[in-house]
């Protein structure tokens, strides 16, 4: 059973950085794509970053590049989220994301992810 568990989420301010984790447990990840998504009250879920679990390549919503960098530890199962110049827009549940099968895919869609975590809540004040 695959279990996706994020951390870090928190209060900063505008400006300011978190980091945000993701481990990953219940099966060997090789080939997937993990995905990081938010969503902030109201709004539909939304694509911020992607990391291919093997390869290494990596995609990006526009207005996070540049300010946000996702990488993997493959050896200890983590993904991370490093969320630097933090804007008050970027107020939202975050979540982790595993894709099982990203061949053909955008890697941006919520409905081509098979694997959730339960989220964690970053606040950014102004």
């Amino acid at each position: 059973q695959v279990r996706l568990v994020e951390s870090g989420g928190g209060l900063a301010q505008a400006g300011g950085s978190l980091r945000l984790s993701c481990q990953a447990s219940g099966r060997p990840f090789r080939g997937y794509v993990m995905g990081w998504f938010r969503q902030a009250p109201g709004k539909q879920r939304e694509f911020v970053a992607a990391i291919h679990w093997s390869l290494g390549s990596t995609l990006y919503e526009d207005s996070v590049k540049g300010r946000f960098t996702i990488s993997s530890d493959t050896a200890e199962n983590m993904v991370y989220l490093q969320m630097n110049s933090l804007e008050p827009a970027d107020t939202a549940v975050y979540y982790c994301a595993a894709s099982r099968d990203p061949h053909g895919t955008t890697w941006s869609k919520p409905y081509e992810y098979d694997y959730w975590g339960q989220g964690t809540q970053v606040t950014v004040s102004s």
